[in-house]
């Protein structure tokens, strides 16, 4: 008891240390948000001297911003949802139906995380140009749900094993069909593991670089991260308006993260309910 008593407090202060480690580059970078350029330089680590919307203003004014943004939550939540419907339909086939090619399926997928997906660069840029997918949001669309595959299946396929397979047979007995017991059954309670990978997938595209750079030229089509590139003037940048920018750009990964985590916590316990 005494134990408890005096390593509780140890424990979180602890914990308020690795909080506040984690929160800082955050705080500051909304602070830096209502700063001009000179007052970031002058005083990077202060409080502002006035909270003003100037940054915000010019941001909107130097750069489409909003069109960026657009683009940027079209692409991540439309690959997501692929991820999503795809991954779970191969996973629960991979993991419940037992025939001689389900481990070289298994295999043919987690070989996508085997080879980095940015070598083949050349080919898929001349694919994209067959299909008539360059400068469209739906090549983006198309790399990014390729590349979360391989992982999604390895997440998904690892949790639908660890399930017991009597829900299923019992919801089979009733006369339910296979999608009906995917829906109805078995996903509500792989809650947590959808989660993780929609937390992946989605950071993973809404933070990519490399693809918008490549597949799309035309200005009103970029993703946030290409689009933000043109504060940057050849002798010096707006420093207000880009922290402005990564303010606004981090809020759907923040309140993504909550939304995950509140589900995840839900599914921890909605097995044990049902």
């Amino acid at each position: 008891m005494k134990h408890t008593i005096w390593t509780r407090p140890i424990y979180y202060i602890i914990a308020f240390l690795f909080a506040s480690i984690s929160l800082y580059p955050i705080i500051l970078m909304i602070l830096s948000s209502f700063k001009p350029s000179a007052e970031i330089f002058m005083s990077p680590l202060a409080f502002p001297k006035s909270f003003s919307l100037d940054t915000y203003r010019n941001l909107l004014d130097q750069i489409p911003f909003m069109t960026y943004f657009y683009n940027s939550v079209f692409v991540s939540v439309v690959s997501v949802l692929l991820i999503l419907i795809t991954t779970s339909l191969a996973a629960f086939y991979i993991a419940r139906y037992t025939f001689w090619w389900n481990n070289i399926m298994f295999f043919f997928f987690l070989m996508g995380m085997m080879i980095p997906i940015k070598l083949g660069i050349v080919p898929l840029f001349l694919l994209m140009k067959d299909l008539g997918l360059t400068n469209s949001l739906w090549s983006l669309i198309m790399m990014y749900t390729a590349q979360g595959i391989p992982l999604s299946i390895l997440i998904l396929t690892g949790f639908f094993r660890t399930m017991p397979a009597e829900l299923e047979e019992a919801a089979r007995i009733d006369g339910a069909s296979d999608l009906r017991i995917l829906w109805n059954v078995v996903l509500p309670l792989m809650r947590p593991a959808l989660g993780t990978v929609m937390i992946i997938n989605f950071i993973s595209a809404w933070n990519d670089f490399f693809f918008p750079l490549i597949f799309i030229s035309d200005e009103m089509k970029k993703t946030i991260p290409v689009g933000m590139m043109k504060l940057f003037g050849e002798y010096s940048a707006d420093w207000g308006a880009l922290f402005a920018g990564l303010t606004l750009s981090s809020l759907p990964m923040i309140i993504l993260f909550f939304i995950a985590s509140k589900q995840f916590m839900e599914g921890l316990t909605a097995g044990a309910v049902k």
